[in-house]
């Protein structure tokens, strides 16, 4: 069966190579949103992983960034894995995701994509 996966970025290249990566491997289903709005407001389509930027454009122009995001996720589904992708880890930033229900949180280094494929493999087996 098909596992359905969340990419939510505010990047549209980090987007699309997340996509073009994911699709093609084993059998996910993959759906991208550029704004954490987007992927509360999709929700309901029970996701099995969601992987989610940790700045987004938010905080500011109106929009949620990804702590915010990642807290309305929690207030709709408390089980569902979330992984925190971020350019830029601290590790007073990772306990703040963590201590907020992230699974995950993995730095946009240049292996970044050999290490969310090793975590997808580890939390959706």
């Amino acid at each position: 069966m098909s596992k359905l996966i969340f990419f939510v970025d505010d990047d549209k290249m980090i987007l699309n190579l997340l996509e073009y990566t994911f699709q093609s491997r084993k059998s996910y289903t993959v759906k991208t949103f550029f704004s954490g709005e987007k992927c509360i407001e999709n929700l309901k389509q029970n996701p099995d992983l969601i992987v989610l930027d940790h700045i987004l454009s938010g905080s500011g122009g109106g929009r949620m960034n990804g702590l915010e995001t990642l807290k309305e996720i929690r207030r709709h589904n408390a089980e569902v894995p979330v992984i925190i992708l971020t350019g830029h880890g601290n590790d007073e930033l990772l306990s703040e995701f963590m201590d907020n229900g992230a699974s995950r949180f993995l730095t946009k280094d240049h292996f970044f994509i050999d290490s969310l494929i090793e975590t997808l493999d580890q939390l959706l087996p």
